[in-house]
């Protein structure tokens, strides 16, 4: 009776546990701002969060189709707002935390002259060039709108090397595998790409606003303990992150 005692305790014990983990489908882009942040959150409340990043397309679908995810962090509001009205989140939680830029990325020993902006990449020694997949991936459309904005589009398409979402992209060009690549600046402000590289700010007046919003969704196993997460991102502390890894006019201005 007494193990049967115990082995029900231990069981109860793990779902409760299991209750306080928040399970988060984030933006390739926050993969260093968001680290941090649930870094912050856990050790001052003691809830664990296990954070999933990748394409806020293919999360989105994923999560229409029933992923098992308590809150979403899009770099893209289309597809928070999308959710929002098929009745898949929380109703007033959508929030809007951040506005992405994208920048050129070269590895410091690259001879590449960033200082020309974007027209580096008609440079004959320039062979391949980094984007995320505009198919899904919100920073690809961002690049794209970029290069047709400043009629480059067609001279530079052939030279592109695709990654999943802006995570690979970056790993595409910090690897060498690509010449250059149009990623992240919170990814390129991050510390395993900063101190190995520099990077160019593409004017944000090239492209449409990379707005990105984080929604509760409905499933959520505990949404009291997934509010207190977003909440958290909103607060001063999360903001201050954010800002660090380059979200927002103000960020940038600061360069």
């Amino acid at each position: 009776m007494k193990f049967r005692l115990a082995g029900l305790f231990l069981l109860f014990a793990s779902i409760a546990c299991t209750a306080q983990e928040i399970t988060v489908a984030a933006a390739a882009d926050l993969n260093y701002a968001l680290r941090e942040i649930a870094q912050k959150f856990e050790s001052q409340t003691g809830k664990k969060v296990q954070i999933t990043f990748g394409s806020s397309g293919n999360f989105f679908t994923g999560i229409q189709n029933g992923a098992p995810y308590d809150v979403f962090f899009s770099a893209d509001i289309a597809y928070p707002r999308k959710l929002e009205a098929a009745g898949l989140t929380v109703p007033g939680t959508l929030y809007e935390y951040a506005v992405g830029r994208i920048v050129l990325w070269v590895p410091n020993e690259s001879k590449l002259n960033l200082t020309r902006g974007l027209a580096i990449l008609t440079d004959p020694s320039v062979r391949k060039i980094a984007i995320a997949n505009p198919q899904h991936a919100p920073y690809g459309r961002a690049a794209v709108a970029a290069l047709q904005s400043t009629k480059l589009y067609d001279r530079v398409s052939p030279k592109f090397v695709l990654g999943e979402n802006i995570s690979q992209t970056a790993q595409f060009v910090q690897s060498g595998n690509a010449d250059i690549g149009i990623i992240a600046l919170s990814l390129a402000k991050g510390p395993a790409m900063s101190s190995v590289g520099r990077y160019y700010i593409i004017p944000a007046d090239t492209y449409p606003p990379i707005e990105q919003a984080a929604v509760v969704l409905k499933s959520a196993k505990d949404q009291a303990a997934s509010r207190q997460f977003l909440d958290f991102v909103k607060s001063r502390t999360g903001s201050e992150v954010l800002a660090r890894y380059g979200f927002g006019d103000e960020a940038v201005a600061k360069k």
